[in-house]
């Protein structure tokens, strides 16, 4: 049983998935550069723009989490599952994600993110 509160939780999820989407943009942007597109600053521009918000509600997040004196740190990845270790209160819990579904939630957060920029 968890003593992390439900929206605190929500926070702790935030920060592990809102760095995997960075990552996944950083990576597209790498290979967006050296891909051979027609008109590629607009490709690079999305992504970037999109980084951009992304890096601002992390550090919403990162001050929020730090007010509640909660800390995440990723721990071991055995091909199957990633670790994380969570500080919340003085209290320590080491919660297990399933790769697949960390995968499929940055997908779907990364998914957000783009169809915001481009409605905005």
């Amino acid at each position: 049983m968890t003593k992390i509160l439900e929206e605190d939780l929500r926070l702790v999820e935030q920060s592990i998935y809102l760095p995997l989407v960075l990552s996944v943009l950083e990576y597209d942007r790498k290979v967006t550069e050296i891909t051979p597109f027609k008109i590629k600053l607009v490709y690079v521009d999305l992504i970037e723009h999109t980084m951009l918000k992304v890096q601002k509600d992390l550090k919403k997040i990162n001050d929020e989490m730090r007010k509640l004196k909660m800390k995440v740190i990723r721990g071991n990845n055995d091909g199957v599952f990633t670790e994380y270790n969570i500080y919340y209160k003085g209290y320590h819990e080491e919660h297990r994600f399933f790769n697949a579904n960390l995968k499929n939630n940055t997908q779907k957060l990364l998914s957000y993110y783009l169809h915001k920029n481009i409605g905005n």
